[in-house]
């Protein structure tokens, strides 16, 4: 299976979640080492080949981060298109018609695409991202196909919830993000459970 240098990997996304990653990371390394190599092989990076041939992270931005953490320098990947013949201006574009980029720092403002992170490590954190990520692993909502659909669900609950300032009010965040997730103010968000109880 081909591999890449992580450190190679574009970023498509301005911000990431650094609770998220610290628990792959956690989960990773509780792996033995031939569990740790099947785990890395069931979920290939899935990139797009840019402007002069860089690799663009389009999924699993989290996994990757996670397993530069502990040391692993290289990850499988799946290329899905072939950008490299476009120009920059072009290229952004174009994943941003298929929503494959995320533009949007963690206060939600806009970011121009020249000021896009260059490497993955550089991706701001975003409490939300990783509070909707743990609220989905909850059993909050259900995982989806559409894309971006974690980011609707951390500005969900960015739009409903007081910022986190440290571990304990992130913590005490779960259970009332895991109520508004089955609540009718998200009915729209992709892989939302319905309450039948209500």
């Amino acid at each position: 299976m081909n591999t890449l240098d992580i450190d190679h990997l574009r970023p498509t996304q301005m911000t990431h979640g650094e609770r998220q990653i610290r628990r792959k990371a956690e989960a990773y390394r509780a792996l033995h080492a031939r569990d740790l190599k099947m785990a890395i092989a069931e979920k290939p990076i899935v990139i797009v080949l840019g402007p002069d041939g860089e690799p663009y992270v389009i999924d699993h931005h989290h996994v990757a981060c996670a397993l530069l953490r502990i040391g692993v320098p290289r990850v499988p990947f799946v290329l899905v298109r072939d950008f490299s013949s476009l120009s920059s201006a072009e290229f952004w574009l174009t994943l941003e018609s298929r929503s494959w980029v995320y533009p949007y720092d963690a206060a939600r403002r806009r970011v121009a695409f020249a000021d896009m992170p260059r490497r993955l490590s550089e991706a701001q954190n975003d409490e939300f991202r990783s509070l909707a990520a743990f609220v989905r692993d909850a059993g909050g909502y259900d995982k989806s196909d559409i894309p971006l659909a974690d980011f609707r669900w951390a500005d969900f609950f960015h739009a409903h919830l007081p910022s986190p300032i440290n571990d304990a009010e992130f913590d005490a965040l779960l259970q009332p993000a895991l109520a508004l997730a089955r609540s009718p103010k998200a009915a729209g968000l992709p892989g939302f459970i319905e309450d039948v109880r209500r």
